[in-house]
């Protein structure tokens, strides 16, 4: 059978499945029926309201454990959502695509990916009403060979028709169901992250180690030398008393996970604040 047959074929179940509860599991249930697909997610971010999981799908251990961070503030840090929120791209992507120079060094992919066992990713980005959008995530996992440059051509030839289907699925998810602009909220939390104990380059170095930057890229965005960015990073990490990214990657979701209330400002303010008796 042709894909263009499978692709009909699918859609056959798929369109009655919109608006009801059966459309996220047909959805990706028609991808398999396409390309060889290991695990998948799909995220719905409603208005500027927190991330919501309407699909999940991970094989491997430890992916429930991994899921809850992202949903608590690891998305923070996502490529597929950076992209979407700071430079407004939709479409399909691969994670090669949008991921900056040594993310596969960051912590954030040894815990959302590596952990985990994901070998390969693409996803959809797919805007909604208001300044939500959602994103599909399809991976392949250990032992499973990457996407080939035919699968991935076979997403985007019927991503038109994604679109449309998920946009009507999702079409009351778009704005925001509550009056506090949540993930505004969180994107200041993390840009005035270590603000209150590190000087400027130091908050923004840390900044771009958490977003999976490599030291080369840091340098470049700054303009100054790699062993400069190594220096501010050595200070930054002493004034945080922490001793590696991983530690800085907890410290920061901890202190995040912790704010109660937030009105603005480096939340490690509150957190490191000795308990009251």
């Amino acid at each position: 059978m042709s894909e263009l047959s499978k692709f009909s074929e699918q859609l056959t179940t798929l369109i009655p499945s919109v608006g009801s509860g059966e459309f996220p599991e047909a959805l990706i249930g028609m991808f398999r029926e396409l390309v060889p697909v290991s695990d998948a997610t799909i995220v719905v971010y409603p208005g500027t309201d927190l991330p919501v999981i309407e699909y999940f799908e991970v094989q491997s251990s430890g992916g429930r454990s991994t899921l809850n961070l992202f949903v608590n503030g690891a998305f923070l840090l996502d490529p597929y959502y950076l992209a979407a929120t700071q430079d407004n791209s939709y479409g399909l992507f691969s994670l090669q695509d949008l991921s900056p120079s040594g993310f596969k060094d960051s912590e954030y992919y040894k815990t959302w990916y590596q952990d985990c066992g994901y070998e390969d990713e693409c996803g959809y980005l797919i805007p909604i009403t208001g300044e939500g959008f959602i994103n599909i995530a399809l991976g392949r996992t250990e032992g499973c060979p990457a996407f080939t440059r035919q699968q991935l051509d076979t997403l985007q030839a019927i991503r038109p028709t994604i679109e449309i289907l998920c946009q009507q699925h999702w079409a009351d998810s778009g704005n925001a169901s509550n009056s506090v602009n949540l993930r505004g909220q969180m994107h200041a939390a993390l840009n005035a992250f270590g603000s209150s104990v590190l000087t400027e380059r130091e908050a923004q170095v840390i900044n771009l180690v958490l977003r999976g930057h490599s030291t080369k890229t840091v340098a470049e965005k700054f303009f100054i030398s790699i062993e400069t960015v190594k220096l501010h990073r050595k200070h930054a990490y002493a004034k945080l008393e922490i001793g590696s990214q991983a530690e800085l990657f907890y410290l920061f979701l901890d202190s995040l996970m912790s704010a109660e209330n937030y009105k603005g400002g480096d939340t490690l303010i509150a957190y490191l604040q000795p308990p009251r008796h």
